[in-house]
């Protein structure tokens, strides 16, 4: 067949991961045509009511508060707004599925009626995907000529069911599993396409482990895709035995929840977080009313390190944490990109908060971790790398004074695919040197290299640039001069503030975050007071 063929996707729920599924591997095999079958039932009072009524039954009365907040977050409004200079991630929207001239998007109200069942016959696939999608029948899934296969976000036979990574955590297992399965009959238990393993980390939470599952999914997937249209058709058994588990109780989540809490370190006594709760809440509270809007116009530009669940310290934050405190920026604040901010002279007055958000050092962890839930909040970043310690076995000074464990950073290859998807990178200089302390021409030779290094490597024109460590004490006249000299574009601090009334582009304050900082905290930076 060789590298196109017909696709037709099953599901019940166009969630993120399964639209950037369907974009990742129709970019990575040429030639595909795709039928998106969308399985909407439409449910009448008598069984919302019904509904309603089990659950309560086997919830208590969790399932009141759970509802509520349900029903206020499919309220709020979706403010990422895709443009023509669309941030990151916007290519993954269901807009922009249904605008790809090679897919057809068909909801339905059972995918197992007939008039389903007459499209797909009529698509003639070759290869059915299922993609968090009902129990199917025989008589859809095996409509596709090759078959279907259904991605499985568990290890099989041990973790049949739902939900990912739940019942894993439940039972304090290392590791959560990932499954490419052919669909049978039975739920779960097809011939095995491929598998992934995850290692759960010191600090993992369900919902970090379940935002990386997502992403090795997608690449799982797309590897078995490709395989079976090139006339592959891996399967191996399942072993027997195994167990089929269901959907948690909010008891039963609620438990977890608190059992895994108890990993995560406490750096403040219980007054003084009550204490920083009640001023947080208070301003997030006076924001919401409106009672901020005398105060002068700012920009707080954001910077992190690390997102991860390895290790909690002043460079990191927590998977889980990255994923709400993006969440809470597209909400409740006016994000910007580096590109927006270093363009601003004036601050604009605006009625939501403008923040923006930047990385500094390169980690691999940024293009594992973090630029997947950027995408998925569509939240445009800044990655300042050190151009001499990228895809290499080098350290940062500041791991080696520490005593860590070699940490990961990030190559080439991956910083092209992050500037083709629409983040900035700029440079941390080549070796992550105090600019201050050293030598003038080994501050002009790094500047210059750095430069160069990224011009060439991703072919970038105006060039930004963060100063390590970024003290007051870490940057002179004299050195920023330098900068100005090599033709950066703008250069970033970073021993706090914000950028109040004015953006001085070679002097963009930033405010670090890390692993401390509490939601309510988290928005309290944002808003940007002294």
């Amino acid at each position: 067949m060789g590298a196109q063929g017909r696709i037709a996707v099953f599901t019940g729920s166009l969630t993120h991961s399964v639209r950037k599924g369907i974009v990742v591997i129709d970019r990575a095999i040429p030639g595909l045509s795709w039928l998106v079958l969308l399985h909407a039932p439409r449910r009448n009072l008598r069984q919302l009511l019904r509904n309603q009524w089990r659950n309560l039954r086997r919830n208590g009365w969790r399932w009141v508060p759970y509802q509520l907040a349900d029903l206020i977050a499919r309220l709020a409004p979706d403010k990422a707004i895709c443009a023509a200079d669309a941030a990151p991630g916007c290519e993954y929207t269901r807009a922009a599925i249904e605008a790809r001239p090679n897919v057809r998007l068909l909801e339905v109200a059972d995918i197992h009626a007939d008039d389903a069942l007459q499209a797909t016959r009529s698509f003639a696939p070759d290869l059915g995907l299922s993609l968090a999608a009902p129990m199917l029948r025989r008589s859809l899934f095996a409509v596709p000529r090759l078959g279907t296969v259904n991605l499985h976000k568990g290890k099989v036979p041990d973790y049949r069911g739902m939900p990912p990574a739940f019942w894993e955590l439940w039972n304090d297992a290392h590791s959560v599993g990932c499954t490419v399965h052919w669909v049978d009959d039975k739920l779960d238990t097809g011939d095995i396409a491929a598998t992934a393993v995850v290692e759960r980390e010191k600090f993992s939470t369900l919902r970090g482990l379940q935002l990386r599952l997502d992403e090795v999914g997608v690449e799982l997937m797309r590897d078995v895709v490709r395989d079976v249209l090139n006339g592959h058709r891996p399967a191996v058994p399942q072993a027997g035995g195994g167990r089929t588990y269901r959907k948690p109780t909010l008891a039963q989540a609620a438990a977890l929840d608190t059992r895994l809490a108890r990993t995560e370190p406490r750096s403040l006594a219980l007054p003084k977080r009550m204490l920083k709760a009640v001023v947080h809440r208070g301003a997030a509270l006076a924001s919401t009313a409106g009672l901020l809007a005398p105060m002068t116009p700012r920009i707080t530009v954001l910077l992190y390190h690390r997102v991860t669940d390895e290790v909690r310290d002043n460079l990191t934050v927590g998977i889980a944490q990255f994923d709400r405190q993006m969440a809470l920026l597209r909400a409740r604040c006016r994000v910007l990109s580096l590109a927006e901010v270093i363009a601003t002279d004036v601050v604009p007055k605006t009625r939501e908060p403008l923040v923006c958000v930047t990385f500094d050092d390169g980690y691999l962890d940024n293009y594992r971790n973090a630029a997947p839930v950027l995408q998925r909040h569509r939240v445009p970043a800044a990655f300042f790398v050190s151009t001499g310690i990228v895809a290499s076995d080098r350290r940062f000074p500041h791991d080696v004074r520490r005593e860590n464990p070699p940490i990961a950073v990030m190559n080439w290859e991956q910083l092209r695919e992050m500037h083709a998807a629409g983040f900035t990178i700029g440079s941390h200089t080549v070796s992550h040197i105090d600019c201050a302390a050293e030598p003038e021409d080994v501050v002009r030779r790094e500047l210059a290299q750095s430069r160069d290094d990224l011009r060439r490597e991703l072919g970038l024109v105006d060039v930004l640039f963060a100063y390590p460590y970024g003290g007051r004490q870490h940057m002179t006249p004299a050195r920023l001069e330098l900068v100005k000299q090599a033709g950066f574009a703008g250069c970033l601090s970073a021993y706090g503030g914000t950028n109040i009334g004015r953006v001085d582009r070679y002097n963009v304050v930033r405010r670090g975050i890390h692993w401390e900082y509490s939601d309510r905290a988290f928005l309290f930076e944002g808003l940007g007071f002294e």
